[in-house]
């Protein structure tokens, strides 16, 4: 049972570490599926809507996470594994173009194509692996046990009336995550311990900044097409030139000196499934959250600039620096035992402007949560000029 030919990324070779173009064309069914997902949830500016679009985060981010460490373990330079990424970018397609619908008339297909996914490329993995790495073979034959049991949820949650859907969902979801952090623990094949885990960590660590660098740039798409749709005003000038500063804020605020540092941790560790797991499946998942909400606040920005606050235009506003810079000290804690002054600050000034923003205008808050982004991005460059980390330490 198995494929005879070996398609491991080969060892001691330019390409252990490399992220390949076939990789990157997968991602790009991720930039239209992160426009759907800010489009719904400014769409669904609700409790509900909130719960169900953060269902759908974690959804495509476990989609994403998964794959990811299909190419890390399998040469996408072999045409068997080119062939499969290609295919189950098609079945993103169909996933991103459901996300609107998905708890309407498309629940059905999204639940169908996100299934297929899971399950697909878990088969494609274990057939892989059956004949060469018996280790990472059983690893994945529990990931299939637990991938299954999700499934269930996913379409019975898709063909039973609607108010039935997101429960079901959200206990897909729990399965999934919730088996990842015990081993995926299965009577009679045991668990998986972090040492099965032979991991490329500059690849994981690579692939993961990329994501976030299509996260933000989704973000200035929304954004652009949002101001392109409306008059040219003063407001809405600034309201653009916001955005820009807190995309470039957030880009400066991870890539100045944190991905470096997660990249040389996972590298050099000895429990690199651990770090990956930690600080690159779970915690990553917060920050791109925090930069969807971004978007849908640099929307709701330009649409209404001087209008009355409301409470869901607040929560979008301040709510998205929040986030993101929650994730990335719980990344820098994760990766280095860093505990920076600098973010700390920040969450506490953004929870200050909130509190504020019944007083303010949506472009007014705007401006302070992007102002305590900038402060916090120059405050942790100063602090690493000043321990005398030079510019290509930092990345």
């Amino acid at each position: 049972m198995g494929l005879r030919r070996n398609l491991a990324r080969p060892a001691d070779h330019p390409r252990t570490d490399r992220v390949t173009y076939v990789e990157l064309f997968f991602d790009l069914v991720f930039v239209f599926a992160l426009t759907q997902l800010s489009r719904y949830l400014y769409e669904n500016q609700s409790w509900v809507g909130a719960l169900e679009s953060a269902t759908l985060v974690l959804a495509l981010w476990w989609v994403w996470v998964h794959t990811t460490w299909v190419t890390n373990v399998l040469d996408p330079a072999r045409l068997p594994v080119r062939a499969v990424v290609i295919g189950l970018s098609l079945v993103g397609l169909l996933l991103s173009v459901s996300i609107g619908e998905s708890f309407g008339d498309r629940g059905l297909v999204f639940a169908i194509a996100y299934v297929a996914l899971q399950l697909g490329r878990t088969v494609f993995m274990a057939l892989a692996l059956a004949r060469h790495d018996r280790v990472l073979y059983l690893n994945f034959l529990r990931i299939l046990v637990w991938l299954s049991v999700a499934g269930v949820c996913w379409i019975v949650g898709a063909l039973l009336p609607l108010e039935f859907r997101l429960p079901l969902w959200i206990a897909g979801l729990l399965v999934e995550y919730v088996s990842a952090s015990i081993g995926f623990r299965v009577p009679g094949l045991g668990r998986s311990g972090l040492d099965d885990w032979d991991l490329s960590g500059p690849h994981i660590a690579e692939r993961s900044a990329l994501f976030v660098i299509i996260s933000l740039g989704e973000s200035l798409l929304v954004t652009g097409f949002a101001f392109v749709d409306q008059d040219a005003s003063v407001p809405g000038v600034l309201g653009l030139i916001l955005a820009f500063t807190g995309g470039v804020a957030m880009w400066w605020l991870y890539f100045d000196h944190g991905e470096r540092v997660g990249s040389r941790t996972i590298a050099a560790s000895a429990e690199p499934g651990r770090i990956a797991r930690l600080a690159y499946t779970y915690v990553h998942a917060i920050l791109i959250a925090g930069i969807v909400l971004t978007s849908v606040a640099d929307k709701e920005i330009l649409a209404h600039p001087t209008d009355s606050m409301r409470l869901s235009t607040a929560v979008v506003i301040a709510g998205g620096p929040f986030i993101y810079l929650v994730g990335l000290q719980l990344f820098r804690w994760i990766v280095a035992r860093e505990v920076l002054l600098s973010h700390l600050a920040g969450i506490a000034l953004l929870v200050l402007a909130f509190a504020t923003a019944g007083l303010v205008s949506p472009l007014a808050l705007a401006g302070l949560c992007t102002g305590v982004l900038a402060m916090v991005a120059a405050w942790e460059t100063i602090v690493r000029l000043r321990a005398g980390t030079t510019d290509a330490d930092a990345g």
